[in-house]
């Protein structure tokens, strides 16, 4: 481990070698592709931060695609009924 890595320097705290690991292999587990797979703990690093930016990207496209469904959906019913307020309530 790097001796300025594990110092805290000008006030901020610098992650350590350990703590980078633990992180990647929290990420490991949390990443459907990676955690499927047999040998998830010989992924690289830098695969798991690109795969892990790539889940991101899709999560969030997953999400526009509801909010926008749910938005056709309450252009559809009645805005006072009761469906309406939980629709409402989700976008």
């Amino acid at each position: 481990m790097s001796s300025r890595r594990s110092r805290q320097s000008g006030g901020s705290s610098r992650i350590s070698d350990d703590q980078i690991i633990d992180l990647v292999s929290k990420l490991r587990q949390l990443l459907p592709e990676i955690r499927d797979s047999r040998r998830s703990d010989k992924v690289p690093a830098s695969k798991v931060l690109q795969e892990t930016c790539n889940y991101i990207k899709n999560l969030h496209k997953e999400v526009d695609d509801l909010s926008e469904r749910l938005s056709q959906l309450l252009s559809t019913i009645d805005p006072d009924s009761p469906e309406a307020a939980i629709i409402r309530s989700l976008i």
